[in-house]
Formats: structure tokens, sequence, C-alpha cells
């Protein structure tokens, strides 16, 4: 049956804690808005508004930096269930300190409430991701990563447009409005809450050291101990830096660029969210339910070519003025605008709900809490930075918005670039990723069977040159695969191979220093407790048919007694990529098979690891062959 991914906001494991973090980006949102509202229905004096404007979004941020790696202790040491339903009650604390700011129109109470929510939100963040790996098994968690960044986007926008409609609509019963839904939308969340399920706690012996300077140092640190976590890190912090200098931009851009009139920049904005959400939402069917980072590099580039795009859509200021909505529709180009800002958001999507997938699922589980919060720091940080560069900008270099836009993804570009080559297993990923998907319409079963974490040795049948990329574009872990060293060195997939790590072996016969060097490898990287494949027919299938497994998979677990997890490629012998027969001649490209048809359908399929004691040659075989079947 195919896999829906809505279908965990009918399970109680996933939809609470789903609608309690929606319903907390809402709540914040309508906070904030309101209280613009409120210093309209006041009279306040522009240069008031500006100090607001200016105060309010460094006091909702502050906590991060205070308090982000005590929050990350706290959550490693708590149980997660119970740690949101404590800062659900926080919510309700503090929303009632707001109600009461909103009721004597105290903006000093205010301000001091907006401290209070970042704080909680300080606190939430943590849990908020480190619960998903909890609940939600390892090929659920780009699924479910989507589903919350599309809630969070989502809850964000609508927000904002009920909080800042509250003042307009209830005139001089707004101070009351507000004050009432902040409050009952606190309650509301904490109700949810009760409902999310037992989680339990990753580190529960965790003595937290209260001093936030070393222990902000030491998560940092923690964020930075496998290449792959720390540029995804740094790629979450650098999605927050975009989307601070795009959407801080927007109300300007809305009415000088556009020409718009208020709710323009509302609409446009929409427009980004709404295409994040759909970006998230795309990322688990792109990725067939693996946390394929592949999707990172694809997702970079798409962001940079539309706001390129977006440049060259609108360079100039509006010949026109006062726009609503329909107005900006019907003008020229308008568009070619709205396709690039909900382009952006598609493709900003793609870029972070991977990169959120690969730190839940490559940070040991009693260290997640923490690296989140390492990751908030650094986050903030960023935002900062986002916001300061694009005042320094507009007013010492004179740049305009769209400026802002082409540079910001040239940037961007740039960025990418520079993640991709320091950890090439993003672009390797990313061009395996594409390869596959563009031959084949690939179906993964089995694959959460495979440990998160720790060593174990990967058989399957060989019948194509392609098998290990399409073993790699469905494993969630890295694989290190032994291969044919004629293969290892086809040229272009040569660069994959050797960036994914790939082992060159040959017969004892054939080049007996090659084999003896491949089985130190396989045996070094067990030892460190990566995950190893091997194609015990030690050749391509010459007729579809699976060949005697040998002898090598008795000779690594004899030296190394791991778990094997038996695996079968159905389909493969109907690929371009197989042989055509043993007898042919003229070189590889003339052994390739004639496709029956363009992207045929290929099915991955994972048994349950064994125990290596239980393991020979033979029972390998006879278990991938059940697994293969008929279909060759």
């Amino acid at each position: 049956m195919a896999h829906n991914q809505f279908a965990l906001l009918t399970q109680r494991r996933f939809l609470p804690f789903f609608l309690t973090q929606a319903l907390g980006a809402f709540n914040d949102n309508v906070y904030r808005q309101a209280i613009i509202g409120l210093l309209f229905y006041l009279g306040v004096s522009p240069e008031q508004r500006t100090l607001y404007t200016n105060l309010a979004p460094a006091l909702f941020i502050l906590p991060y930096f205070l308090f982000s790696a005590t929050a990350g202790q706290i959550a490693e040491k708590l149980e997660k269930h119970k740690l949101i339903r404590i800062t659900t009650t926080m919510e309700i604390a503090i929303m009632s300190l707001a109600a009461v700011g909103f009721l004597t129109q105290n903006l000093p109470v205010l301000l001091i409430a907006l401290f209070g929510t970042g704080l909680q939100s300080t606190l939430f963040g943590p849990v908020k991701y480190s619960i998903l790996p909890s609940v939600l098994k390892p090929e659920e968690l780009t699924g479910g990563n989507g589903l919350v960044e599309m809630g969070t986007s989502i809850s964000i926008l609508v927000g904002m447009i009920f909080g800042g409609l509250i003042f307009k609509l209830a005139g001089s019963h707004g101070p009351v409005v507000a004050a009432s839904a902040i409050v009952a939308l606190a309650i509301t969340g904490n109700i949810v809450s009760r409902l999310i399920p037992r989680a339990d706690a990753g580190e529960p012996g965790l003595k937290i050291n209260w001093n936030p300077i070393p222990e902000s140092v030491r998560v940092l640190r923690m964020t930075r101990r496998q290449p792959a976590v720390r540029n995804s890190v740094l790629g979450v912090s650098w999605f927050w830096f975009v989307g601070t200098v795009l959407t801080s931009q927007l109300p300007t851009y809305a009415v000088d660029n556009l020409g718009g009139a208020e709710t323009l920049y509302i609409f446009a904005l929409a427009l980004f969210s709404v295409g994040t959400g759909v970006g998230s939402m795309l990322c688990e069917r792109l990725s067939a339910r693996t946390v394929e980072i592949g999707l990172v590099p694809l997702g970079a580039f798409g962001m940079s070519a539309f706001m390129v795009d977006l440049f060259f859509a609108r360079s100039g200021a509006a010949t026109v003025s006062g726009l609503e909505v329909a107005g900006f529709i019907a003008q020229p180009g308008s568009w070619r605008i709205m396709m690039d800002l909900v382009g952006i958001g598609v493709f900003a999507g793609f870029f972070v709900v991977p990169l959120f997938a690969l730190i839940q699922n490559r940070t040991p589980k009693n260290e997640l809490s923490r690296v989140i919060a390492g990751m908030n720091i650094q986050n903030a940080a960023f935002i900062v930075l986002a916001a300061a560069l694009g005042v320094i900008v507009q007013k010492f270099f004179h740049w305009t918005i769209p400026q802002i836009f082409l540079a910001l993804a040239i940037a961007n570009a740039v960025v990418a670039i520079y993640i991709f080559t320091i950890v090439p297993e993003f672009l390797m990923r990313f061009l395996s990723w594409v390869l596959v998907r563009t031959l084949y319409r690939l179906r993964v079963s089995g694959t959460e069977r495979i440990p998160d974490e720790g060593a174990a040795l990967v058989v399957c049948n060989h019948v194509s040159y392609m098998d290990a990329l399409i073993l790699s574009a469905s494993i969630p872990r890295p694989v290190r695969f032994v291969m044919y060293y004629k293969i290892f060195n086809i040229p272009v997939m040569s660069w994959i191979f050797r960036t994914a790590k790939a082992i060159p072996i040959a017969g004892a016969k054939e080049n007996p220093e090659v084999m003896r060097r491949a089985f130190e490898e396989i045996e070094a990287a067990l030892d460190d407790g990566q995950l190893v494949g091997i194609f015990p027919e030690g050749a391509l299938t010459k007729d579809g048919e699976i060949a005697k497994f040998k002898s090598g998979v008795e000779h690594i677990l004899d030296k190394r007694p791991v778990p094997v997890i038996p695996m079968a490629l159905r389909g493969m012998w109907s690929s371009m990529w197989s042989r055509r027969n043993a007898r042919a001649e003229g070189g590889r490209l003339a052994r390739m098979r004639v496709p029956r048809r363009f992207r045929a359908h290929v099915e991955v399929v994972a048994d349950a690891p064994v125990q290596a004691e239980t393991v020979s040659a033979e029972s390998l075989e006879a278990q991938v062959r059940a697994l293969r079947g008929d279909r060759a």
C-alpha cells in the first residue's frame, strides 16, 4: 500500500504534537501583530511605532542567546511530553500577562510579555525537533518534518493576518478581543499538548550546567562533531538568514516596487509561505521516504534561480501606487513576480526539510536536544546578522530592494557551493538522486529495518552498474559499497563512487593487492560503526538470475561479526545498465541492454537484520532469492 504522509495527521503519536506547535506559532504571531494594531489604535507617533518595530524583534530573539544552552539540557533531561506541557503552561501565564497589557493599554507590560514569549519559544525549540525521531519511524522523518514546516509556515501567515485584523474589525473592543484571543489560544494549546503520548528523555541522568556561557560554547561544539551534521546546521541557519532578508524587505518592496497598498505585503508573504509549505510537503514524495539530502542542492540553486528572476522581473520602482491584490494581479508582469515568490518558497522547503531530517537522523539520541539548542543559538545570530546587513546596505550603500534580492541570490549560490564542497556527500546524493529518479520509478520497502546507527553489512543481488547508486538512494544512512574496481573506475560515475567512499575490490587472482586493501577498508569501516554494502555474487548477473554467493561474506563476518541485512533489487534486468549476455563483445557500452521501457519500475526490498553467527553464504543467497522472487 502506498504511504501517504497525511496519514500521520490521523495518529495520536503525531497529531497532538503537530497541533500544539502550530497553535504556538499561530498565537505568537497573533500577539505580535495585535501589538502593532494597538499602536495604530492608540494613535502613537511614527517614531514610537519605529521604536517598537526595532525593539520587539530584539526582545523576542534575546532569550535564544541567553537560554538556548539551558533549554537544550532541560529538553535532554526531562521526558519530552512533560516538557511540552510545561512550556504550554508557561504560555498561558505569559499570555495572561500580555492580556493585562492589552486591557490596560500598557506597552511596557506587552514588551515584557513579548520577551516571555521568546523565552517560551527558546524552551520549546529543542524539544520541537528532538521529539520527532522518538515518535516517528526513520522513513517517516522527512514527511513528518515536511508537515511541521508546512504547519509552521501557514500558522505564522494566518496568525499575522488574524492579529492584524483584530483592531480593524473590533474597533474599540480591540483590546478585549486581543486579550481574549491570545489567552484562549494558549489554553487550547495546553489542552491539546496533554494528548501527546509519552516520549522518553534523551539523557535523564544529565547534570545541568546553569552557566549559559560555557554551556553555549559546549552545545555549539556538539553541532560540529560530524561534518554532515555541522554543515546541515549551517544550512538551516543560512535558511533563516535568507528568509529574514527576504521577508523583512517584503513590506517596502510591496509598496515601492509593486505599487501596492498595505494588504499587498501580506499577499506577497502568503505566496512565499504557501510555496514553502508546498515544497516541504513535496519532500517526502521526491525522496521516496528516505532522508534525501540530494534535495538540498536542488533547493539551494532553485532558490537562487527564482531570486535572480525576481530581480529582473521588477528591478525598478513601481509606476503606480495604492494597488490592492486584485489590482496588482491585473498589472503586466505580476504573474511572473507571483511565480518567483512561490518558487523561492518551494525550493526553500526542498532545502530545509532534508537538513532537519538529517540532523535528527545522524545525531545520537542522547545529544539531539542540545544539538538543536546549539543550532538555535546559531540561527539567532544569523537572523540578527541578516537584519543588520539589510539596514547597512540600504542606508550606507543605497541598494534598492531588487538589488538586495540579486545579491542574496548570488550569496546563496556561493554558500551552497561552499557547503557542498566541504561535504561532497550532499552533491553526490544530488547527482545520484537525479540519475536514479530520471531513469527509474523507484519503490522502496523494508529499509526502516536497517539500524539507525552501528555497524552492519548489507548484501544484495547484483544486476547493473547502477545498483550501488539505487541502493544509496534507498537507504537513509551512508553506505560504503564494495564494488568491482573496473566499475568503480567508470568515467564520471567514478567521482560519485569516490565521494561516497566506495571500496574497490578485485579477484584474488586478478589483483591480490586491491583485494587485500579492500578487506582492510571493510574491517576498518565496520570497526568505525559504518554501514558496508557488498554484492556477494562478485559480478553482474549475465542472465538475470542470481548467481552463487561467494565466501567473501563469510570471511568478513568471521573477522567482524556484525548484523547482516539481506536486500534485493527487483525489475533491474529491464535496465539499460544491466549486461546483455555473457558473450557480448565491443566493450561495456556494447554489453548494455536496450531497456524495455523508459523509467522502468524498480523495487528495493530489505529484510530484517540477521545475526552473524547464523549466517552463511548459502543462507544469505536463499534469503535474497526469496526477497527478489520472480521479478528479475
